[in-house]
């Protein structure tokens, strides 16, 4: 159950540094979300279908 809190906590601050502007919320939500494990994958697929952060200023800037 630790390592998988882990790799979830790593993977989602790693989604979040692309797709938040706060990966360390990111990666503790994700974290604690495993400890009930469909809620972390929820939350994981939510964050892989999300919009990277920096194409979304760059398309109201263009």
């Amino acid at each position: 159950m630790a390592l998988f809190a882990l790799i979830m906590g790593a993977v989602c601050y790693y989604l979040g540094r692309r797709k938040t502007q706060t990966p360390v919320l990111a990666g503790l939500l994700g974290v604690v979300l495993s400890l009930i494990p469909p809620f972390a994958l929820v939350y994981f697929v939510v964050l892989l279908l999300k919009k990277d952060v920096g194409s979304t200023s760059e398309a109201v800037s263009g």
